[in-house]
């Protein structure tokens, strides 16, 4: 028996199972596997085992087949990865196909229904990679403002010494223009750019433009969604931003969805695109806590709010999308320009002759039967100085060692999403607070932890269980994650912090009530 043939036919039952492939596209899609692996006819007879609920464990059989035949490097994870691509795209419906259908239960049973099938068709295909979120480390922490939400991303894996010199030598290429053009659809992949012929998008229309829905493959919480624009156009916020955001959460009322800052620093990880991230989640910030309520006689119907949140933020609550749009621009334009230098708050300064815009905005929208639309306007400043040459409103260097990237859009709302070095690091770490390992050989190994292991050894002792170490190191990880937040807020939560809070608030014409 060729284990390869086999193997597709298991594979082509389950395309069948879940959805992927009707019984008539068999044929083309066992033909087109079957040529993948140079295999000249099929496995002849019906394989009886169950039909898996993810294709995992059989495509990684395949892979193994097809790295043994010399099909694709197998010393080399990406093109694996790339390979596997190859392997679902030959049971995947047409991209007109997901989006008819899309469209038809959209219309027929609403937006949940709509987004349900299109998330399970992702699963099914691995595009979302199942197996490899489940390796995340997750908790919670509570703290003041409420409860956060701690990740250690254990999905993206480290790029290997062959796969880096491999690189070097490619060519540069411009096609596509970036991992979130719509021309990543069936792209066939290099080793520096992933496959795409399992990849799927729907479109929506956003403020009279089309713009189009994905998932995102190593999703960070349920039904993690990116929406970008058709056009490879940089990141912006402006007046079309809060339009798009508000209409999307018409279309899909049981999602959230933000944009990152378009400044960098305190933008996302792609500013080359313009695009937003959102999901069926309700994210810790939803649930922070009103501080202080505003009234302003130019927007009397918008319920104006502050919030109980590490990084300042501006709830503002309507039924009338127009007005909270209006309300947003005001903001927006007015943030922009405003400098208050006794909060270190500057919106500009001089470079090279030229005046550098240091002020934008985070804004995450959402909506709620009864109180109608919500969005959170997050004022964020990407201003470095000598003392915080990374950014005064950035992680300060005493967090790095845990986190030192830029707080995004989903950090900003509360869910971390730190580097997977941390979680061989705390392993170690526990040990010492075990009495199991050195405390030095550990601090030699990971040098930018060596203060933290003597604060923690300072305060725990090194006699904990192993439990007691995991529950102090998550406890300690939120609190840095807690005060990485609080760097990042422009307004700090402290009295002076406040008032400078309120004479912004002043000065966009909202009064303290």
């Amino acid at each position: 028996m060729n284990t390869a043939a086999y193997l597709i036919e298991r594979l082509l039952q389950f395309g069948r199972a879940h959805g992927l492939i009707e019984e008539l596209d068999t044929y083309v899609a066992r033909n087109t596997l079957l040529d993948l692996f140079h295999l000249e006819e099929p496995y002849e007879g019906i394989p009886t085992e169950p039909v898996p609920q993810l294709p995992t464990e059989l495509l990684n059989a395949l892979l193994d087949c097809a790295g043994e035949a010399g099909l694709y490097d197998a010393e080399i994870y990406a093109l694996r990865v790339n390979f596997e691509a190859r392997l679902m795209g030959a049971l995947m419906p047409r991209e007109s196909e997901v989006a008819a259908r899309f469209t038809e239960l959209y219309e027929a049973k609403g937006p949940r229904a709509a987004t349900e099938y299109f998330y399970r068709l992702c699963i099914a295909s691995n595009y979302i990679r199942t197996a490899e979120i489940a390796k995340n480390i997750k908790w919670d922490y509570p703290c003041k403002y409420g409860n956060l939400e701690i990740t250690i991303n254990l999905t993206k894996p480290e790029k290997d010494p062959k796969t880096i010199a491999m690189e070097r030598l490619l060519p540069a290429a411009s096609y596509p223009k970036c991992m979130l053009c719509p021309e990543n659809i069936g792209y066939a992949g290099r080793v520096n750019f992933p496959a795409r012929q399992y990849h799927r998008i729907v479109p929506v229309t956003l403020a009279g433009e089309r713009w189009f829905l994905q998932y995102s493959p190593y999703v960070y919480y349920n039904e993690h969604c990116i929406v970008f624009g058709e056009k490879h156009e940089p990141m912006q916020i402006d007046h079309l931003t809060f339009q798009r955001l508000l209409d999307f959460v018409e279309l899909f009322p049981h999602y959230t969805c933000g944009s990152n800052a378009d400044l960098p620093i305190v933008g996302g990880s792609i500013l080359s695109h313009n695009h937003f991230q959102g999901g069926n989640y309700r994210f810790p910030m939803q649930n922070a806590k009103t501080v202080s309520s505003y009234a302003s006689a130019e927007f009397p119907t918008l319920t104006i709010e502050s919030i109980a949140w590490p990084i300042a933020a501006l709830r503002v609550t309507g039924k009338d999308k127009n007005e909270l749009i209006r309300f947003a621009d005001k903001v927006l334009a007015d943030w922009k320009t405003y400098s208050d230098p006794a909060a270190d708050i500057l919106a500009f300064t001089e470079e090279d002759g030229n005046k550098v815009p240091h002020n934008t905005i985070t804004p995450i929208a959402h909506f709620e039967a009864d109180k109608g639309y919500i969005m959170d306007l997050v004022p964020r400043n990407n201003r470095t100085s000598a003392e915080f040459p990374e950014g005064i409103f950035h992680p300060h260097r005493e967090i790095h060692h845990i986190k030192k990237e830029n707080i995004g859009l989903i950090e900003v709302m509360g869910l971390a999403i730190l580097p997977s070095r941390l979680k061989q690091q705390c392993e170690e770490i526990a040990n010492v607070l075990t009495g199991s390992a050195s405390a030095e050989a550990v601090a030699v190994a990971a040098p930018e932890h060596a203060d933290w292991i003597a604060y923690l050894i300072n305060r725990y002792g090194t006699a904990l269980t192993a439990h007691e170490a995991e529950a102090a190191l998550h406890r300690e990880i939120g609190a840095k994650f807690e005060v990485c937040l609080e760097h990042t807020g422009v307004f700090k939560q402290t009295p002076e912090g406040v008032q400078a809070y309120d004479r912004f608030l002043a000065a966009l014409g909202c009064t303290k009530l």
